[in-house]
Protein backbone atom coordinates (compact mmCIF):
# COMPACT_ATOMS: atom_id res chain seq x y z
CA UNK A 1 0.00 0.00 0.00
CA UNK A 2 2.51 2.31 1.10
CA UNK A 3 4.89 1.82 -2.09
CA UNK A 4 1.69 2.54 -4.40
CA UNK A 5 1.18 5.89 -2.44
CA UNK A 6 4.96 6.72 -3.56
CA UNK A 7 4.78 5.59 -7.03
CA UNK A 8 1.70 7.48 -7.36
CA UNK A 9 3.36 10.44 -5.49
CA UNK A 10 6.69 10.18 -7.86
CA UNK A 11 4.56 9.90 -11.30
CA UNK A 12 2.33 12.96 -10.05
CA UNK A 13 5.62 15.48 -9.42
CA UNK A 14 6.79 14.04 -12.44
CA UNK A 15 3.93 15.28 -14.49
CA UNK A 16 3.65 18.63 -12.71
CA UNK A 17 7.19 19.70 -13.04
CA UNK A 18 6.81 18.11 -16.35
CA UNK A 19 3.91 20.71 -17.40
CA UNK A 20 5.58 23.34 -15.49
CA UNK A 21 8.78 23.50 -17.67
CA UNK A 22 6.23 23.01 -20.85
CA UNK A 23 4.75 26.51 -20.06
CA UNK A 24 7.69 28.25 -19.88
CA UNK A 25 8.99 27.44 -23.06
CA UNK A 26 6.00 28.12 -24.93
CA UNK A 27 6.54 31.60 -23.85
CA UNK A 28 7.76 34.44 -26.26
CA UNK A 29 11.20 35.47 -25.84
CA UNK A 30 11.47 38.57 -23.56
CA UNK A 31 13.20 40.77 -26.37
CA UNK A 32 9.69 39.98 -28.89
CA UNK A 33 6.92 43.10 -29.68
CA UNK A 34 3.80 41.82 -28.74
CA UNK A 35 1.50 41.39 -31.49
CA UNK A 36 -0.66 44.11 -30.31
CA UNK A 37 1.71 47.20 -30.41
CA UNK A 38 2.70 45.66 -34.33
CA UNK A 39 -0.73 45.73 -35.59
CA UNK A 40 -1.53 50.09 -34.20
CA UNK A 41 1.75 51.14 -36.41
CA UNK A 42 1.78 53.14 -39.09
CA UNK A 43 3.92 51.84 -41.87
CA UNK A 44 5.68 54.30 -43.38
CA UNK A 45 7.86 53.03 -45.88
CA UNK A 46 7.40 49.72 -48.42
CA UNK A 47 8.89 47.58 -50.23
CA UNK A 48 9.02 47.53 -54.18
CA UNK A 49 7.61 44.29 -55.43
CA UNK A 50 10.18 44.67 -58.73
CA UNK A 51 13.55 44.71 -57.01
CA UNK A 52 12.15 44.68 -53.13
CA UNK A 53 14.37 48.32 -52.38
CA UNK A 54 13.11 50.52 -49.86
CA UNK A 55 10.61 52.96 -50.99
CA UNK A 56 8.66 55.68 -48.85
CA UNK A 57 4.69 55.69 -48.74
CA UNK A 58 3.99 58.42 -51.79
CA UNK A 59 6.74 56.43 -53.95
CA UNK A 60 5.13 53.23 -52.90
CA UNK A 61 1.51 54.21 -53.55
CA UNK A 62 2.10 55.52 -56.76
CA UNK A 63 4.28 52.50 -57.97
CA UNK A 64 1.18 50.55 -57.19
CA UNK A 65 -0.60 52.73 -59.07
CA UNK A 66 1.53 52.27 -62.31
CA UNK A 67 1.63 48.92 -61.74
CA UNK A 68 -2.54 48.70 -61.54
CA UNK A 69 -2.65 50.68 -64.86
CA UNK A 70 -1.59 48.04 -68.08
CA UNK A 71 -1.62 49.05 -71.45
CA UNK A 72 -3.49 45.86 -73.03
CA UNK A 73 -6.26 44.56 -72.17
CA UNK A 74 -6.36 41.04 -70.12
CA UNK A 75 -6.36 38.24 -72.83
CA UNK A 76 -7.81 34.92 -72.48
CA UNK A 77 -6.85 31.85 -74.38
CA UNK A 78 -9.57 30.93 -77.43
CA UNK A 79 -10.25 27.55 -75.76
CA UNK A 80 -10.15 28.84 -72.47
CA UNK A 81 -12.90 31.26 -73.49
CA UNK A 82 -14.88 28.36 -75.04
CA UNK A 83 -14.06 25.69 -72.25
CA UNK A 84 -16.13 28.28 -70.14
CA UNK A 85 -18.78 29.42 -72.62
CA UNK A 86 -19.59 25.80 -72.60
CA UNK A 87 -19.14 24.94 -68.89
CA UNK A 88 -22.10 27.84 -68.50
CA UNK A 89 -24.09 26.04 -71.37
CA UNK A 90 -23.73 22.74 -69.46
CA UNK A 91 -24.74 24.86 -66.17
CA UNK A 92 -27.85 26.57 -67.56
CA UNK A 93 -29.19 23.09 -69.06
CA UNK A 94 -28.90 21.59 -65.71
CA UNK A 95 -30.89 24.35 -64.08
CA UNK A 96 -33.45 23.99 -67.10
CA UNK A 97 -33.22 20.03 -67.68
CA UNK A 98 -32.81 18.74 -63.69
Amino acid sequence: MKIMFKLGFIITSITLINSISSITFALPPAEDIPEEILRSEIITEGRSPLDNQRLSAREYAELKAELAKSKYPPELNPKIKQLIFLLKLRQLSRFLIP
